[in-house]
């Protein structure tokens, strides 16, 4: 007996059950805070970065903010700028559009910028992988300025993408002007504008290869090699740190995204303002070991993990596998009991096209009936509308399935 038909697509429900640890849901006043709203008696009284202009502390997973310091404030980012073009460029991986082994020629406008840069020429040629290397480990303006071009064409149309992009995140006090973060009039951001980016980035687990490695070399066959040394020192001196990206001018003063992972749980520390490096390094070290002290998070999918399959009407592949492109966890304070929580993938149904990074649903986490977070998830893939002979065959298939 063969299957008649085909059943109608229906809002698709995946529920998942497991006994896990209790999560707090993403808030953008200042404290950890659960679903409710209360404040988490955990959440310091004292300044963990008294020197700051603005200070922000992030857990990555969940967007928990369990520190802030005038974390709107719009300020100068410097070279923090860098985040957003590290991640354009690391989105055109993705899909696709450029490859890590291909060469981007250097212009003479990209080469002629100043301040930290790894001295590339005019007509120069390096890889993605090296351009990479240059400005997560050197902070290069020219190797920005190269990817910019590459990507976009002309530096102008990236910083159009870079302001987009920032839109799309919620990074509701920034505006960019360059890709490099040299002093320019209306180029601001603010620590939590800076802590999204960040958390953006991070999700593209390939990029803690570049901005947590402490040195390495540029031109390394040639007769002048260029030695590349992390301008984020606490990579080397930090346990479990592994980026993010430093920032200095006169008027930004010193400016550190830092980032750091142990066991599963990752967390961000911005810090803007900054006197010298000594004291940024050391208030972000204070971030750090609070953070470490007083949270852990537990995972829900990790890496890769597959979290579905869905159907998707007239598309040119009919099956959606639904792949975590990050670590989907919950927050849990130390010492908290752990209590049973059950969580649901929540689907429509879903119709071609269906662009790269779509939002398609989200990824529900409960304690009893109280949601307590959610995850968005977007697509891992780029599905076109099936051609109209594709979809005839699959029509005249189902009739001869039929009894």
């Amino acid at each position: 007996m063969f299957k008649r038909g085909f059943a109608s697509l229906l809002c698709a429900a995946l529920v998942f059950s497991l006994v896990m640890p209790a999560a707090f849901a993403d808030d953008k006043t200042g404290k950890a805070q659960d679903k409710s709203g209360k404040a988490q008696e955990s959440a310091p009284q004292v300044d963990l970065a008294p020197s700051a202009g603005s200070a922000v502390l992030l857990d990555a997973d969940t967007g928990t903010i369990l520190f802030e310091k005038n974390h709107n404030q719009k300020l100068p980012p410097a070279s923090i700028t860098k985040i957003m073009t590290m991640l354009l460029v690391m989105e055109a991986l993705d899909q696709g559009k450029i490859k890590l082994d291909e060469k981007v020629r250097t212009s003479e406008y990209a080469a002629s910028m100043g301040g930290s840069q790894i001295f590339l020429e005019p007509g120069e040629e390096m890889t993605v992988d090296e351009m990479l290397k240059g400005i997560a480990m050197a902070s290069g303006n020219d190797a920005s300025v190269a990817m910019a071009e590459k990507i976009a064409g002309t530096e102008e149309a990236f910083v159009g993408m870079m302001n987009a992009r920032a839109k799309q995140l919620g990074m509701e006090n920034t505006h960019f002007v360059n890709v490099n973060g040299l002093p320019a009039e209306n180029h601001y951001t603010s620590a939590y504008d800076i802590a999204l980016m960040s958390r953006e980035l991070l999700k593209h687990e390939g990029i803690t290869k570049y901005t947590g490695q402490y040195q390495d070399y540029l031109r390394k066959d040639s007769e002048k090699p260029f030695w590349l040394v992390n301008t984020n020192k606490l990579v080397r001196f930090y346990d479990g740190a592994d980026g993010l990206k430093t920032g200095y001018t006169s008027e930004a003063k010193f400016c550190l995204s830092a980032t750091a992972k142990r066991d599963n749980f990752r967390i961000i520390a911005v810090v803007l303002g900054e006197p010298n490096t000594k004291t940024r390094n050391a208030e972000v070290t204070k971030m750090f070991d609070y953070a470490f002290s007083q949270y852990m998070s537990h995972p829900i999918f990790k890496t890769g993990d597959v979290i579905g399959t869905v159907r998707v009407e007239k598309g040119e592949q009919r099956d959606l596998q639904l792949t975590a492109k990050h670590q989907y966890s919950v927050l849990l304070k130390k010492g908290d009991s752990v209590e049973n929580i059950r969580y649901e993938l929540q689907l429509p149904a879903l119709k071609a096209p269906i662009a790269y990074g779509q939002s398609l649903g989200k990824l529900i986490v409960y304690r009893g009936d109280t949601v307590i977070s959610e995850f968005p998830v977007e697509s891992p893939t780029e599905i076109n509308k099936a051609g109209w002979w594709k979809l005839f065959k699959r029509t005249s298939m189902r009739l001869f399935m039929a009894d």
